[in-house]
């Protein structure tokens, strides 16, 4: 066995520093999920809780919070919020996608109905606003609201652009900024405020997580064309979808008429055909497409890192360093 199959993963090292914090997310999520007089909703809202996942989101909170010395018991309030916001994101998305499997397991639509995944989602939004109320801070709150807000809009962007080849990269990072980014900065920028934490460090750990963010955006984005079972994409998901992702829009530049042709064929007007993935990744390839969004996705986790120079030097924060590293490391 190699040192690399030996060393502890950036991921795990920080949810072995959290795990206390953790587990009281966790206490509190399942608390908070139940219902007295709707069984469906634990029962949806445990499919994909208990379904794993790596709890970015709200170690982010509770990182920050630790980071910038927070003492109170409120960091758990927020990191709960943080993940039902972003279950119920999940339980939406996979309804507009028409979705069958997500974590490698099917999805709850698909078991329950459009109905009950939508309806749980609206629930685990309202659990959320509860949640955040009980930190008794308008500022969390403002911010915590402000990027759910944001998350819908980027949705509903994507949905007017995701098959339009004119879409360029201005559009594209918009709707990344909104429908993924929005939750990576706001988990963290909170984490700092709900500590009392100065004003620069604050705008730091807001600028952490929104380049974390889009840097596991586009690392997702890649993937579908790059990734392998060992990733847990299955290569072309996006391009089945017509999903105009970053590695597309980079190889529609420069792309002449008969490249164009084909990318309004398959994306725009959803004419696949046999053959036509393999087609794509050459073209993605012959464009450079593939490197040149790998460098912008290492480029963000970069910036993420630049960020974080502005927070008290400690432990957590070369956690949160590793984590930006971690984001990129299937690509890399």
């Amino acid at each position: 066995m190699s040192l690399d199959e030996t060393a502890v993963k950036p991921h795990d090292a920080l949810a072995a520093c959290l795990a206390d914090e953790m587990e009281a997310v966790n206490r509190l999520i399942r608390e908070r999920m139940a219902s007295r007089h709707a069984p469906r909703i634990p029962q949806v809202t445990a499919h994909l809780v208990d379904a794993g996942g790596k709890r970015l989101r709200p170690m982010l909170t509770l990182a920050a919070a630790k980071l910038c010395g927070y003492q109170g018991p409120y960091h758990v309030h927020l990191a709960a919020t943080v993940e039902f916001i972003h279950t119920a994101t999940l339980l939406h998305d996979d309804v507009v996608d028409e979705s069958a499997r997500r974590r490698g397991r099917p999805t709850a639509n698909l078991l329950w109905n459009n109905k009950s995944s939508v309806l749980v989602g609206d629930y685990l939004f309202s659990r959320s606003f509860q949640l955040m109320v009980e930190a008794g801070s308008i500022r969390v709150l403002g911010i915590l609201a402000d990027a759910s807000a944001t998350i819908a809009e980027g949705e509903v962007l994507q949905l007017g652009v995701a098959h339009d080849i004119r879409t360029d990269e201005g559009v594209y990072m918009r709707v990344i900024r909104g429908k993924t980014a929005a939750l990576f900065a706001a988990a963290a920028e909170v984490g700092g405020v709900i500590a009392g934490a100065p004003e620069d460090q604050v705008r730091a750990l807001h600028a952490y997580g929104d380049a974390l963010g889009i840097s596991f955006q586009i690392v997702d984005d890649l993937l579908d064309y790059w990734g392998t079972g060992a990733t847990g994409k299955n290569t072309g998901d996006d391009f089945r979808e017509r999903k105009l992702t970053l590695p597309v829009i980079k190889a529609l530049t420069g792309a002449g008429d008969e490249e164009r042709a084909f990318w309004t064929r398959v994306i725009g007007q959803g004419v696949q055909r046999e053959g036509d993935l393999e087609q794509a990744l050459e073209l993605l390839n012959r464009r450079g497409a593939m490197e040149q969004t790998r460098n912008e996705a290492l480029a963000w986790a970069d910036r993420a890192r630049a960020a974080l120079e502005a927070l008290p030097d400690d432990p957590v924060r070369d956690m949160l360093r590793d984590m930006a590293g971690y984001v990129t490391e299937r690509i890399v």
